[in-house]
């Protein structure tokens, strides 16, 4: 029966299906083949493992990792001035640069037995969440070194001789790193390059050897005009075929000691006022031997592959640990501002046109950070899941846009007035580097999520796509048969799954036990049957045009992310013991999630080109439409609440940070925030009795001196945070030599204008 069924029912398909499949180019296939598939996977069969989910071990830190964060992370922190870091020094001060070489900063990931620290994904984590709180360009200068870089190419593709000679200088800081892939006519699209080494026989070291001459012009390169040691990016070219018989053998990857004659470097950008050391770097003619490749010779054209494996890893690290920071001191700082400040005699968090950004930076905040714990988990137990960490680096960088620019709104005067006193505007304005880096925002939401979650995570589109790239027909035609049935037979599963859960909203879909928290696995149960319904249609109808159809690959892109953060925020909210102060964070991201879910699906509907497909797939999973609104006011309400009072729930949301700050803004706000709070009582006495001077009240023996003493000490505080910078104008411009400067250039200029 399988022999007639794949000669007279599959072979057709199976011929019409390879004339169709779109071609790929080699940067697609080797990015598809990078890393590999986790939860996401789980999440695409439409039927989630909830327990394989739960049973993930949670993220957690040695002994020396924790003795690292109270110890030389918190000094680290204790020497960051980030006002004079970024308008006094533009750069880390010189006993900081120290410290971070001193201290293994740069050699987090690299093991001991090559003399770095040998940390955990989750320590790394950690340590850049710390830092970032601090100062974004002392986290930058950290974290870039332990992401895309020599040193992690090194750990994984590195020949033994190379590990030896050059990991022990990058943990220990002889040698700092940077690598070099963007140009200016290659950003997104890699491919593009023209950056070139040619292979051809030439001197090093007084010795001639095979190697290869570069000529490369890169820029936007973090750490770019300080490294030593730079990794680059190039097209190899073989026209003498003296190491084989092809022309072109694609992008390669090696090491180029800076000191090398024909390499520039050391100008800086300046991206977005951020002051971490970032610039472009070029090269005439450099000679390097073929061992400066990075694996060596037989590494030659894998260097796209090698870039994304590593990406795989380090993109789920970096940029989220500095976002999930970044959104929990939004939170921190902001709840406590909002509670300080006053207006119209009530603190401003009291008004729920506060209330509302204050808890959407509170469900952000709680989101971010169960995402990158349960990321961080699955990179420590060796997965390397490149459809997660794309996932991660968006939706993070994404949500901590909209926390900062809550946070904003919120502080008002206070946040954009610049100044040492001024706690929020060097993240506001770093926040556009987030969106650009490691793969523009843009980029990944509309073609890499969906696109290459699809093809990686699905059970069956992978082999399909392997089967019928098969040179050898026979072999592919068998592999496609095997598959191609079981996606049919998934696919009949899906359709009634979905279609029982949707009309059912879930009332039956698989759950675990979880207390108040169980009718929203159930949710997530039906939603992804739903999407894996919805996936295959899209690619049933619409093939290997799909990648072109960008609007609907984001959608669905949007789901998907949906699915892995919500699933990261109920596996928090469990690991953390079902915490009731913290459930209104929770059903705030549940509320928040599921509404971007319908509508998305609302809108896949809509615009589906296969309008029969479209009808029949709004008739199966939702009927009614997009019935979810998002938050209720109540839920807003309670949510926002956890930021605008000391408790545990306020600090488990925001934990981890620096506080250092001995007196500094950070410091004030929090003692006022403390005092405020505390004298609460007293103030409730005070607008009882309708009276705003302590010192009456005390004389009518409505309050005791004590009890005075301590409103006057909170009013005090709260004076001190909300006062801003002012400048001398000789300060803020070369302009003015001293003050009379000041009018007596505008009366000079006004004199000009009059005489024209």
């Amino acid at each position: 029966m399988s022999t007639f069924r794949r000669d007279f029912v599959t072979k057709p398909i199976f011929s019409w299906a390879r004339g169709v499949l779109p071609s790929m180019s080699d940067t697609e296939r080797e990015a598809l083949e990078a890393g590999d598939v986790w939860w996401d996977a789980d999440l695409f069969t439409g039927n989630p493992d909830w327990t394989k989910l739960l049973a993930t071990a949670p993220a957690t830190l040695t002994d020396e990792e924790n003795a690292f964060l109270n110890g030389p992370v918190d000094e680290l922190c204790a020497m960051l001035d980030d006002w004079k870091i970024n308008w006094e020094w533009r750069d880390l001060p010189a006993e900081a640069w120290d410290f971070i070489k001193r201290n293994k900063f740069f050699g987090m990931i690299i093991p001991k037995e090559f003399g770095g620290l040998g940390f955990s994904p989750y320590a790394h984590s950690e340590v850049v969440r710390k830092i970032s709180s601090r100062s974004l360009t002392a986290a930058v200068t950290v974290m870039v070194p332990n992401s895309l870089g020599p040193g992690e190419l090194l750990m994984r593709f590195g020949t033994r001789e190379q590990q030896q000679r050059w990991l022990p200088r990058l943990a220990d800081g002889r040698d700092i790193p940077c690598f070099g892939l963007t140009s200016p006519e290659a950003g997104s699209d890699a491919a593009s390059m023209i950056d070139s080494g040619i292979i051809c026989k030439g001197t090093f070291e007084g010795r001639e050897v095979t190697g290869l001459k570069l000529n490369w012009h890169k820029r936007y390169i973090t750490l770019g005009p300080v490294a030593t040691l730079l990794g680059l990016a190039f097209k190899a070219y073989d026209p003498d075929h003296l190491v084989g018989e092809r022309d072109e053998l694609g992008i390669t990857v090696a090491l180029i000691p800076t000191h090398l004659d024909g390499v520039e470097i050391g100008r800086r950008h300046l991206p977005a006022m951020q002051v971490f050391q970032n610039g472009p770097n070029r090269g005439r003619d450099v000679f390097i031997p073929m061992d400066y490749i990075i694996g060596g010779e037989a590494r030659l054209g894998q260097g796209w592959k090698m870039l994304m494996t590593a990406l795989a890893a380090g993109r789920g690290i970096s940029l989220p640990s500095l976002s999930a920071a970044g959104a929990a001191y939004a939170a921190r700082t902001t709840g406590a501002y909002a509670r300080i400040r006053e207006q119209f005699g009530i603190s401003i968090g009291k008004f729920e046109g506060i209330e509302e950004p204050l808890a959407r930076i509170a469900g952000t905040a709680y989101l971010l950070d169960a995402a990158r714990r349960l990321t961080c988990a699955a990179l420590n137990q060796g997965h390397h899941p490149a459809v997660i960490s794309g996932i991660m680096k968006l939706q993070a960088t994404e949500r901590m846009r909209i926390a900062i620019d809550d946070a904003m709104d919120i502080h008002g005067g206070k946040a954009v007035i610049d100044g040492p006193q001024n706690y929020m505007g060097s993240l506001y304005r770093s926040v556009p580097v987030g969106i650009t880096v490691e793969g523009a925002n843009i980029l990944t939401r509309n073609l890499i999520v969906f696109g290459q979650g699809a093809i990686r995570a699905h059970p069956y589109l992978l082999q399909e796509m392997n089967a019928l790239g098969d040179t050898d027909r026979t072999r592919g035609l068998d592999a496609f048969d095997r598959s191609f049935w079981s996606h049919v037979g998934h696919t009949f599963a899906t359709l009634f799954r979905a279609w029982g859960r949707s009309w059912t909203r879930g009332l039956f879909a698989p759950a675990p036990d979880a207390g108040d928290a169980t009718g929203f696995y159930r949710q997530l149960s039906r939603y992804s049957s739903a999407f894996a319904l919805c996936a295959d249609m899209a690619l049933l109808t619409l093939g290997g045009a799909l990648k072109r159809k960008e609007m609907l690959s984001a959608r669905f892109g949007d789901i998907l992310s949906e699915l892995y953060l919500l699933s990261a925020a109920l596996k928090r909210w469990q690991d953390e013991g079902r915490q009731p102060a913290d459930f209104a964070a929770l059903e705030w991201c549940m509320a928040n999630g599921f509404k971007t879910i319908e509508n998305r699906f609302a809108e896949i509907c809509a615009n589906l080109p296969n309008r029969f497909v479209g009808v029949l797939l709004k008739f199966l999973i939702q009927p009614f439409g997009a019935r979810v609104l998002g938050p209720s006011d109540r839920v807003v309400h309670r949510c926002a609440e956890l930021v605008l009072a000391p408790s545990a729930a306020r600090d488990r949301l925001t934990p981890d940070l620096s506080h250092v700050d001995d007196d500094g803004p950070l410091a004030r706000l929090e003692k006022a925030f403390l005092l405020v709070t505390g004298a609460e009582d007293v103030a409730k006495t005070m607008h009882a009795a309708r009276l705003r001077d302590a010192r009456e009240a005390v004389k009518r023996g409505i309050l005791t001196q004590a009890q005075a003493d301590r409103l006057a000490a909170a009013h005090e505080a709260v004076a001190k945070v909300i006062e801003v910078d002012d400048f001398a104008p000789e300060a803020l411009s070369p302009i003015y030599k001293k003050p009379a400067d000041v009018h007596q250039f505008f009366q000079e200029l006004g004199e000009q204008r009059a005489a024209s």
